[in-house]
């Protein structure tokens, strides 16, 4: 029997798998995709039809959600992953086992959520999984789909298609799907609600055989060089899958694993979960010791105080002891710079004492002017009392009062007044 016929067969036992209405118990192997559906059908039964259901019909509409744990825990196992797309369409519960879980059951509590009756179901799928001696196949490829969603590569019909094109590429003798991841878990972006884009999924596969020449054609240095530069790389056998599955040719993944170094990693022998005996629990007494604070006092008070004191001592000798003084200062200065400096203050100082003291004799520009023409004695502009200290010194007498202009003679001989 072909491989596609094997694959034909097993789809057929997963879907009787789960169809049949009871607690079930599968048989998965290690290193195989192993792909679980959810029927909303099968749930259904276990739904009493709600009494307002107006026709028939309605009771298979209603929206029917899935929760799936491993039993005692509140998530399923790392290799275990599920999908549903919509309440109305079917879950699915898909996964890679490894060679570690061989031998041990592993059970998944499956519960039905009717959204419209708030009615529940709950059945337990036992997953055996089981050890092959193909695992794990030595040359494992990966490729990217970038027109599919995860939920529909699962499909066993569209999963069948995409391994028979592989089969066609690489004329492997064994050929199995190892795993499907959607490119959302990879960390490619939610595509746009437009002209019907898909999220991409990851599919890598296993066979016993060479990588073809064909597939091979992705590590070219030209088709390396197209791939730096975004551009789609030349592979001859990408019109097999063009007309179902586009595939980026950029980001396949082309592993043989005998020459990878196997890494072994030391793990310590996982205890019994119970903590060793130590007697009985001894509290502390209800009463507290005394305790003396003073060692404390001395580190935060009297030591930062103690280091305030000396620098201020240190400031106050560079401040107060070491000034050079008016003597040195002068002794350094020329003596003409001196004169002009004194002169300057015993000005300064004349006029502040003149401004403060207004007992004085005012200047001679100041006093009552005598007219040398009518001989008439007139008073200064400003009065006696007079107080502020923006008057200047001389006064000019342009404006006096019952000032008597003297006539002047013309050049024509006449005399104006």
């Amino acid at each position: 029997m072909d491989f596609v016929g094997v694959f034909v067969w097993l789809s057929v036992v997963v879907t009787i798998l789960s169809r049949s209405h009871a607690d079930r118990n599968v048989y998965p192997s290690a290193g195989v995709l192993f792909v679980h559906v959810l029927e909303r059908e099968y749930f259904k039964g276990e739904f009493p039809p709600f009494p307002p259901y107006s026709k028939s019909g309605d009771a298979s509409n209603d929206p029917i959600t899935f929760n799936t744990n491993l039993r005692g825990y509140p998530d399923r196992p790392g290799w275990l992953r599920y999908i549903q797309r919509t309440p109305h369409s079917d879950g699915v519960l898909y996964g890679s086992p490894t060679s570690e879980h061989v031998g041990k059951p592993t059970v998944i509590e499956i519960t039905a959520y009717n959204r419209r009756t708030f009615e529940t179901a709950r059945h337990n799928l036992v997953i055996n999984i089981m050890s092959t001696e193909e695992f794990p196949l030595p040359y494992q490829a990966e490729f990217y789909i970038k027109n599919m969603n995860v939920e529909e590569m699962l499909a066993s019909e569209v999963l069948g298609d995409f391994l028979g094109a592989v089969k066609n590429v690489w004329q492997p003798e064994r050929l199995n799907a190892i795993n499907i991841t959607s490119a959302l878990d990879r960390g490619g972006r939610v595509p746009l609600p437009i002209n019907d884009m898909k999220e991409g999924v990851y599919v890598m596969v296993g066979a016993d055989v060479q990588f073809s020449s064909c597939l091979r054609e992705v590590e070219t240095p030209q088709n390396q060089l197209r791939c730096s530069q975004e551009m789609e790389p030349v592979i001859s056998c990408d019109k097999k899958f063009r007309a179902q599955f586009h595939i980026d040719w950029c980001k396949i993944s082309l592993v043989d694993i005998t020459k990878v170094a196997p890494v072994h990693s030391h793990r310590p022998d996982p205890g019994t979960g119970v903590l060793p005996d130590i007697g009985e629990y001894d509290p502390p007494a209800e009463s507290l010791k005394s305790r003396d604070y003073f060692a404390d006092f001395l580190i935060t008070l009297a030591v930062p105080s103690a280091v305030a004191l000396v620098l201020f001592i240190i400031l106050g000798y560079s401040m107060c002891c070491r000034r050079e003084g008016v003597e040195k200062r002068n002794m350094q200065t020329p003596d003409i710079q001196l004169v002009h400096h004194s002169s300057i203050q015993k000005s300064t100082k004349e006029l502040r004492n003149m401004s403060k003291n207004r007992e004085i004799s005012w200047p001679l520009s100041t006093l009552p002017v005598f007219h040398p023409v009518s001989g008439e004695v007139v008073p200064p502009i400003h009065p006696d009392n007079y107080e502020t200290t923006s008057m200047p010194l001389m006064q000019t007498q342009t404006n006096l009062q019952n000032q008597i202009q003297i006539p002047q003679q013309q050049p024509s001989g006449k005399w104006y007044s």
